[in-house]
């Protein structure tokens, strides 16, 4: 494996205010392993671009906006063995690459974090406690997701589909056929509470809970992600 095998893929609408941060911290904890770091944007009409490029990340337009679309694009372009697919508004942990690194060195082709939110607020302290357990419904494209370019493709990426829960329902796939090869690390990300910050605890749970149960359900995604929309101050 190359000594700087990780594409790291961040999908972007008006991150402006988040993209700095990111990349720099990107460049800073992970030089040693990070072979590029890939912005891939789905039409902002801030300056998230404008900041991305300045800062020295490649940027991708893409033509369809949606995460899965988005991070299926930066796939495309990536050229390291290894994708690291990081939301905008989420901080990597400091030692992220040592820690894929090591993952891949144990056997493993895929993986991610636990997370704790930006917010003191107790009852996001029990959303965080429970990213600790190695289950499917408490995974989460928050939580940061690394994995092989090779078993990416093998499982045809992100449905297009999903414009939400689209880490789901990948993991889900690679979970049926490959489940001893994700590494869950004891280690956190940190994620932003702001959508906490113009809806109560008890309605995005309630949110979080009828997508899970229609995901489960085989609901068309994108009657999942008008439900979301309308129950939450959502953009």
């Amino acid at each position: 494996m190359d000594t700087k095998f990780i594409s790291v893929i961040i999908p972007t609408l008006n991150e402006e205010k988040n993209v700095r941060r990111l990349v720099e911290n990107i460049q800073k904890y992970g030089q040693q392993y990070v072979a590029e770091i890939i912005v891939v944007d789905g039409g902002s009409t801030d300056n998230t671009v404008q900041v991305a490029k300045e800062i020295g990340a490649t940027v991708v337009v893409n033509s369809l906006r949606g995460r899965a679309a988005q991070m299926n694009a930066g796939a495309t372009r990536a050229a390291g063995q290894v994708l690291y697919f990081v939301h905008a508004d989420t901080q990597v942990a400091e030692s992220f690459a040592d820690d894929i690194h090591q993952a891949i060195q144990e056997g493993y082709q895929a993986g991610g974090y636990r997370f704790r939110f930006d917010s003191d607020r107790w009852l996001l302290k029990i959303n965080s406690y429970c990213t600790r357990f190695d289950s499917l419904f408490v995974r989460g494209g928050d939580q940061t997701l690394f994995v092989t370019t090779a078993l990416f493709n093998s499982l045809g990426g992100f449905d297009e589909r999903y414009v939400i829960m689209e880490e789901y329902d990948f993991l889900r796939k690679m979970w049926k056929s490959h489940r001893k090869l994700f590494k869950l690390i004891p280690k956190e990300v940190v994620v932003s509470a702001r959508k906490y910050e113009t809806n109560s605890w008890l309605s995005v749970q309630l949110a979080n809970l009828v997508a899970v149960l229609q995901f489960k359900m085989g609901r068309n995604p994108q009657y999942i992600a008008h439900l979301y929309k309308k129950m939450l101050n959502y953009r």
